[in-house]
Order: C-alpha cells, then structure tokens, then sequence
C-alpha cells in the first residue's frame, strides 16, 4: 500500500494550480471535469515527484462548513512537509517567486527547514532532511 493523494480544500481550482504551479514548480498531472458531481479532478505533484509519488488533490471547497477550512486544514499547525535535496536551491527560489515565510530557516539535528504559508495560510515546512550516516 502506499498513500496515493492528500486533499487539500480550496476556494478556487484556477488561483491554487497557478499559485503552487508557478511559484513552487509543482506539476499539473490532472484537470478533469466531473459534470455528474459538478466539480474538477485536479491534482498536482512537486517537482521530481515520479509517477509513484503521493500527489495533492485539490478539492474546491462546495459547503460552508467546507469553506471554512480553507487555510486552516490542520488548526494553525504545519500540515504538509515539503522534501528537497538542495534546501538553499528552493528557498531562495521560492522567496524570489514571493513566497511568504513564517518561521526562518534553522538548522536542527534531522537537517534544515522553515514554515511557509501557501496562498490560503496553510503552513508547510520546507525541509531538507540530514542524512543518517553510514556504517562503512
């Protein structure tokens, strides 16, 4: 088994994909109409995800009580980490496409990270794990 997609509610399908599309660098892998339920299948992957990687479903928020948590899917805290193997390379990237980061990067015992906000306030880490040294 392995964990296929994370929904992620939103207010808009056009603003999220050109939001994580054009300043993360994510893929767009599907825009399907759904005219039986009057939505879109849209889903996105991070860049160098593969074929077999987990990718986000956005889901457009459709009720109220949907709507009020776009922005808010974990309660404040971060909800997606997002892996890299250069954290410099797309940090800085990432700040020149005007990301906002809400907590500084930091050096910690497993590797390099900080909090960004998407375009509806959820926070995701970017983060660089350090590698576990090997046995010789």
């Amino acid at each position: 088994m392995r964990l296929a997609h994370v929904s992620l509610v939103v207010a808009d399908y056009d603003a999220a994909i050109a939001w994580y599309c054009g300043k993360l660098g994510f893929t767009l892998v599907s825009d399907e109409y759904q005219p039986a339920q009057d939505k879109r299948w849209v889903v996105i992957a991070p860049p160098g995800a593969g074929s077999d990687g987990t990718t986000i479903l956005l889901a457009r928020a459709a009720t109220p009580e949907q709507a009020s948590c776009v922005g808010n899917q974990a309660g404040g805290r971060v909800f997606l980490f997002l892996e890299t193997d250069d954290f410099w390379r797309d940090y800085r990237a990432y700040q020149a496409a005007g990301v906002r980061f809400t907590r500084e990067p930091a050096t910690a015992p497993y590797g390099t990270v900080a909090v960004f906000e998407d375009l509806y306030g959820n926070r995701w880490d970017l983060i660089e794990y350090r590698q576990a040294p090997t046995a010789d």
